[in-house]
This record gives structure tokens, sequence and C-alpha cells, in this order.
């Protein structure tokens, strides 16, 4: 079968080709191995330029199946020339090749050795406006494109996310990112999608990494309009992974300019989310919350932490949220800091 396989890829017409490159994922690994070493990418790639959607999307899926669990073939991929026409394919095709082709990105950005040739390429400003839903769809007549705009599914848009955190992991990549975009797409993600949700959830995480490492991330988060309010409201309503991601955030911001950002976070209401999650936060977010509450207090000897244990205002205010049971409403928490009269959270 190996044998077929590639003479039909070389030299059978159209509907070979689709069935030779569909019986790729029946060979075994070894195989699969021998038909790369004897050039299959390179028909596969031509089969991309295609103007049929099935010759496109088996040749999609031959190539994903040869880049599955191989690091090798991943670079084999963009070495044999595909980056230009995959990201041909994200402007040009039908939503299900744009979805399949957002895929693919995501499995060989995943590859050290292709991350900078992926981010050069412009594919980065291709997958966030896909992200952010600014693609249009094809019509009913081919692969030309009118002015209607689709959604894409959310199994694409994480894929999409993972690719950009895939590319995030290389530092170098980490300007051409913020330059691109990133912060206001994944910003938009987590202000508008239901909470809790895995679209929310790995969105505010790459921010949370993308923040702590770059100033200008960092900075255009805190100045980005309802940003605060979109953290402050991941703290009340996501999951455990995100609460810990928006404090921390919360917290980078604060702590880059106490003295812009500390009333524009109380003004967004965040003293009962912290609170709460002093209780039931995981360990890392009931940490952030506290250095946090810390910050947000109106006290002029915030510097002299080594005269007073830094638990000792959490700790009392514990004292009292024991007494009054673990969910504490808003008007409650903000009463318990009104009662503790040595610590003002004037805003």
């Amino acid at each position: 079968m190996e044998e077929l396989v590639l003479q039909n890829l070389l030299n059978g017409d159209t509907e070979a080709q689709i069935q030779a490159a569909a019986q790729l994922g029946n060979l075994n690994g070894k195989q699969r191995h021998n038909l790369v070493e004897r050039g299959v990418m390179l028909p596969l790639i031509s089969m991309l330029h295609s103007q049929d959607f099935e010759t496109i999307e088996a040749a999609l899926f031959a190539l994903l199946t040869l880049a599955f669990g191989s690091e090798r073939n991943k670079s084999w991929i963009l070495k044999s020339g595909a980056l230009p026409v995959l990201i041909n394919l994200l402007q040009c095709q039908s939503k299900a090749l744009i979805e399949l082709t957002i895929t693919a990105f995501m499995i060989v950005s995943s590859c050290k050795e292709n991350k900078l040739s992926i981010a050069s390429s412009g594919a980065i400003g291709q997958i966030l406006e896909i992200l952010n839903g600014d693609y249009a769809n094809a019509n009913s007549n081919g692969m030309h494109m009118n002015k209607n705009t689709i959604a894409i599914s959310t199994q694409a848009r994480l894929d999409s996310v993972a690719t950009l955190h895939n590319l995030s992991t290389y530092h170098q990549i980490m300007p051409s990112l913020v330059s691109a975009g990133v912060v206001f797409s994944l910003l938009q993600i987590i202000r508008t999608c239901q909470k809790p949700s895995q679209l929310v959830e790995k969105s505010i995480a790459l921010l949370d990494d993308i923040v702590s490492s770059s100033k200008s991330a960092l900075k255009e988060t805190a100045a980005t309009y309802d940003a605060i309010g979109a953290l402050v409201e991941t703290i009340e309503e996501g999951s455990s992974e995100s609460k810990e991601h928006a404090v921390r955030i919360l917290l980078f911001i604060c702590q880059s300019c106490r003295e812009n950002y500390r009333g524009l976070i109380l003004r967004e209401g965040v003293m009962p989310g912290l609170l709460q999650l002093t209780v039931d936060g995981t360990w890392r977010a009931k940490t952030m919350a506290e250095e946090l509450l810390l910050l947000l207090r109106d006290c002029s000897s915030y510097g002299r932490r080594h005269q007073q244990s830094r638990n000792e205002v959490i700790e009392q205010i514990m004292q009292e949220i024991d007494a009054e049971g673990e969910e504490v409403a808003g008007a409650t928490a903000l009463r318990l800091l009104a009662r503790l009269g040595r610590i003002q959270w004037n805003i």
C-alpha cells in the first residue's frame, strides 16, 4: 500500500490523489516516515493549491496525519513550502477550510524550528482577524469571497489561542504578538464570552503570560477600555484557574503604577471578589489576592512591611468572614472593611 499511495500522489489524477491522501492515515509510523523520506510532502502541498474543496481538505488531513507526534515532520511541512499556501487558505477559503487550516497552524507552531518563520510570515495578523471574527465567508459559487462575515466554531477559536500561545513561548516573537493586537483580542474574549468557559480560561492564561513578559502589553491592558472591569468580573464569575490569572494581572497593573490604578480597580468593585478569593481561591490566588488587598489600602506606610506582618490585615478580615460564613455578599464584605477602623479603603 505504501508504494501505491506514493505513486497515486505523484502521478494519479485528482480522485486518485484524494484517495491516496486518505490512505495515509491507515499506514503505520514507519511507513509514513518512509513516504516523507521519499518526497510525499511536495505532492500534498501541491494539492493545497487546488480550487477543489475536497482536494484541499484531503491534503490538509494528510499533512496533519504526518505531523502528529513528529517534530521533524512538522518542520519539513514548512520547509517544503507549505507556509504561503496555508496563509492563503486563511485568507481565501471557506469556513471549514479556514478552521482546518487553523488546526494545522496550531500543530506546526508547536515545533520550535517553525515559530520564527510563522511569526515573520504575517500569519499572526491573519489568526487574530479570524479570532476577532473579521473575515468573510466563501460564497456558494466557489472559493471567491463575499462580504458576509461568519463566526468560527469555539474549537477553532481555541485552536487560534493555542497557536498564539505556542508562538508566545519564543521570547523574540513577543513584540510581534503585541504589535499585532493580541492584547485587544484576548481582552475582547474575556470581556464578552460566557464565564466560566474554556475559551476564557485559555485566553486569560495567555494574557497573563504576555503581560508578565512585556511591559508594553501590561500598559496596553491597563489602558484598554473596560479591561479592569472584565478582570474583576472574571474574579467573580470565572473558573478557579481564570480567577487566579485575573488577580495576577490586576496585581501586575496595580504594582506598575499604584497611584494611577488603585482607584480604578476599587471603583470596579473588586473588594468582594478579592475577599472571597482569600476564602476559597487556589493557594496562588489567595496569596495574590492578599497582596492586592494590601496594595489597595489607603495607607501612607504601605512600603514599610517589615513593621507589620504581611497577613495581619487579612487575618482580621478573615475572622469576620468566618463569623459570617464563607458566602460573603458584596455589602457584607464592604461593611467588614469599614469596621476595621485603622484601614481605609478610600477611592
